[in-house]
């Protein structure tokens, strides 16, 4: 049996947890695992350990109690295989995990040249995401986090969508009516999509991953805007907006 299947085994869990979130937690480990559009299987694999090594860095909390994250230097506190990433790649997945809210556009813009590109970015913090959101929902239910899967074979195929473009972000998304035919799914045919969807959508397997991990943890997408809708959760939906609402709080999302 493989680490990712042992992993999202729930069966000695103290809580019951629905299959549906194991099935979707072990498609998020394929998800990392594989190569994307521009990272390698292992190069995301790095991006995952890093972020996990951001959660307790020394460096990282030091920042934390300085008016400006500028203000100390050092390094980041290592993580394995984080030598298949650039100094300025660990500091970036460090500083999204550990003080998002005063992250910004100018230092995303600051990182792009012609060896990381937009696609990189958005690659590599829909990486971040994926691992951080299933981590946590470990890690508040007392359970270990799971182990890493092993990076599977492959190159990027430097996949990028015709219709994206900068306009109210910080990197290039697409709007529902510039979609290809490659993309044409990852809005489900709606004629509007909110940004925080859109967020992702220059990597379009972001973006389906994002709805896999909303359906399980949260809601499928398209139920999201009909407020009778609850999904699998057994919550009623003002609950389950009011512990939303506190999470995103705390995680300083504007939102």
């Amino acid at each position: 049996m493989s680490a990712s299947r042992q992993a999202f085994d729930y069966r000695q869990s103290p809580f019951p947890i629905p299959r549906e979130k194991s099935d979707a937690y072990r498609a998020a480990w394929r998800y990392i695992a594989s190569p994307g559009n521009w990272w390698t299987g292992s190069e995301r694999l790095a991006i995952a350990q890093t972020a996990r090594a951001a959660e307790n860095c020394s460096l990282c909390d030091r920042r934390a109690a300085e008016l400006s994250p500028l203000a100390v230097s050092g390094a980041h506190d290592p993580a394995e295989s984080q030598d298949l990433l650039a100094d300025e790649v660990v500091d970036t997945i460090h500083r999204i995990c550990t003080d998002s809210a005063r992250f910004t556009g100018s230092r995303v813009a600051e990182l792009i040249n012609d060896n990381f590109s937009y696609g990189h970015y958005v690659e590599m913090l829909s990486v971040v995401v994926t691992v951080v959101s299933i981590d946590s929902f470990h890690q508040v239910l007392g359970l270990p986090v799971p182990l890493l899967p092993e990076p599977l074979d492959g190159i990027p195929d430097n996949y990028l969508p015709a219709g994206a473009a900068i306009d109210v972000a910080w990197v290039p998304m697409i709007y529902p009516e510039n979609l290809t035919e490659t993309e044409a799914d990852i809005y489900f045919g709606a004629p509007r999509m909110g940004n925080v969807i859109r967020a992702m959508s220059l990597i379009p397997d972001a973006v389906r991953m994002l709805h896999t991990l909303s359906a399980a943890q949260y809601l499928p997408t398209p139920q999201v805007m009909d407020m009778g809708a609850t999904g699998s959760l057994t919550l009623q939906r003002p609950q389950t907006e009011l512990v939303a609402a506190r999470t995103s709080a705390l995680n300083d999302c504007f939102y």
